[in-house]
């Protein structure tokens, strides 16, 4: 209701409008002593109760008008409604050539690679939907936006709200393999990040999330490499919470594989842990689903609104009649509603 109104205050001023109403019937008016009024007695009194009526309640009724102008209603234009702000999110997802194993849903026919049961999910959090882990309402009011890492990390798709382009990025997602190989998670973290931070410079107040989704351990050293403990200790002061999902499976292989994966299990979970976040594993589609659940529900925003870019005020119009009855009761008085003194 308020929002119908651009200055509700006014409306505190609103028993001026009566109070003028009962001072202007209870006012003594000025009056000429006469010694025989038995001449007036046949003169019909209706008239002199509209006298008195008519223009207290035309100067009441415009200062009522005046303070309805001043509160400005004005009526939404329901088809131009403005969503809620939303988060900003970004999906840092391995592709690397390990994320191709067609081991996450083995029932299926072919097997589901990870990174296929990733994208699948991540279309359902971002459109909708519901799965056996629950119902995603969608993120509608979302700007979110893709990176991808291998050995080098790229931003698929900047941060949009045009979730239809986002999406027919990442199904065109494949694992990469050769020159690309490796997990490089520290850059793709920062390159993530430095999305955000852009953002928040061109002062968008919206809050910022970081979906993690890897099935394996950094492994790219170097100078210029930053790791993933530093990407997550700059993810807290920019104010980011990190979710790390690892859709690697569990540990096997050799004694020094083993270690090394769950090495890497360990960094994902201190990364969410630092950032505020929280960390998952999925290790089939059903966990990755309850994964994207619980994310979408720990950062909802409200989806309705009741702000619109267009209004259609009636100010103007309040304004013009309050003139009007003004002019009006100093007419009528002087005319069909005049009294003697």
């Amino acid at each position: 209701m308020t929002d119908s109104i651009e200055h509700p205050l006014a409306l505190l001023l609103l028993p001026v409008a009566p109070l003028l109403v009962w001072w202007l019937l209870r006012r003594r008016r000025p009056a000429l002593r006469y010694s025989d009024v038995s001449l007036l007695a046949a003169v019909p009194s209706a008239g002199g109760t509209w006298a008195l009526w008519g223009g207290a309640i035309l100067r009441g009724l415009a200062v009522l008008l005046a303070i309805l102008a001043v509160a400005n209603f004005r009526i939404p234009d329901l088809k131009t409604g403005l969503p809620a702000d939303g988060v900003a999110l970004t999906l840092a997802v391995d592709v690397s050539g390990s994320m191709g194993t067609p081991d996450f849903d083995t029932q299926a026919v072919p097997p589901v690679s990870r990174l296929d049961a990733a994208k699948q999910t991540f279309t359902l959090f971002v459109k909708g939907g519901t799965t056996d882990a629950g119902t995603f309402e969608g993120r509608g009011n979302d700007q979110i936006g893709v990176v991808t890492f291998a050995a080098v990390p790229d931003t698929a798709c900047p941060l949009t709200p045009n979730h239809s382009v986002l999406l027919k990025v990442v199904n065109d997602l494949q694992p990469k393999a050769g020159l690309d190989a490796g997990t490089n998670i520290g850059d793709a973290l920062g390159l993530a990040l430095a999305g955000f931070d852009a953002m928040t410079k061109n002062g968008d107040p919206r809050r910022k999330v970081l979906v993690l989704l890897s099935d394996g351990e950094h492994n790219r050293e170097g100078e210029n490499v930053l790791r993933p403990l530093q990407a997550a200790q700059l993810a807290e002061r920019l104010g980011v919470k990190v979710y790390t999902i690892d859709c690697g499976g569990e540990p096997t292989g050799t004694p020094e594989e083993r270690k090394q994966r769950s090495d890497g299990r360990v960094v994902l979970e201190d990364i969410a842990k630092l950032s505020g976040g929280r960390s998952f594993a999925a290790n089939n589609p059903d966990e990755l689903r309850v994964a994207f659940t619980e994310i979408d529900q720990m950062e909802k925003v409200p989806a309705d609104t009741n702000r619109y870019r267009k209004y259609h005020p009636f100010h103007m119009w309040c304004g013009l009649a309050a003139v009007a009855c003004v002019v009006a009761a100093g007419l009528l008085e002087r005319t069909i509603l005049r009294r003697l003194p």
